[in-house]
């Protein structure tokens, strides 16, 4: 009974500072995205139940003099951070950077083992990836023999254009009217929301 219920679960893993400087370039250094709610809307726009949700990210260094601008961002970061942290059924693996490049570490390599780690595992059959990095891909291609469902999720300024042909992807934007343009044989479909209520202030 065990093996079933967890072989039927649906789960999302998210590129979290791929998602982050996504939502940063789009919304900039006042606002963030309210993560808790954005779930929920992903959630009842697909009717789809997230049974847990893999957040994988690392925090922005800290410099010995930061600027205002740097200030502002650092603050944004751990505001959004830390409403990913209280959401339900999240997971939140944080990395670390680098002290002498300030380049990620242990992300994206613990996101793509887990993804094929738990698909071996049969924990389990529905997985969506929210990322903007076709480095990902790879990990997908490995489970595909599985015949597990795949899908994709991508923030409209950071599209993942190779996804789509292979696996449905969904791009998220925040108006009808931007126009993005995909080949006809590609997998894809736009997943509009309306920003303004899942954006907070700082």
């Amino acid at each position: 009974m065990y093996n079933k219920i967890m072989a039927n679960a649906t789960y999302l893993f998210i590129d979290g500072t791929n998602l982050y400087a996504s939502q940063y370039e789009l919304f900039g250094p006042n606002q963030y995205l309210y993560f808790p709610n954005f779930i929920k809307v992903i959630e009842n726009k697909l009717k789809v139940n997230f049974d847990k949700i893999y957040f994988y990210a690392s925090y922005s260094p800290i410099t010995k003099n930061p600027t205002k601008k740097e200030k502002l961002y650092l603050k944004n970061e751990s505001l959004f951070y830390k409403h990913v942290k209280q959401t339900k059924n999240v997971i939140f693996f944080k990395g670390y950077r680098s002290p002498t490049s300030g380049k990620e570490k242990e992300v994206d390599v613990k996101l793509a083992v887990d993804i094929v780690d738990f698909a071996y595992r049969n924990k389990y059959q529905i997985i969506y990836l929210f990322s903007g990095d076709a480095d990902f891909l790879q990990a997908l291609f490995a489970i595909k023999p599985l015949n597990k469902k795949i899908f994709v999720f991508c923030m409209e300024n950071t599209i993942l254009y190779r996804a789509s042909f292979f696996f449905h992807t969904y791009i998220v934007k925040r108006r009808e009217d931007i126009k993005i343009k995909f080949k006809r044989f590609q997998k894809y479909s736009f997943l509009t929301l309306n920003f303004k209520k899942l954006l907070k202030n700082i």
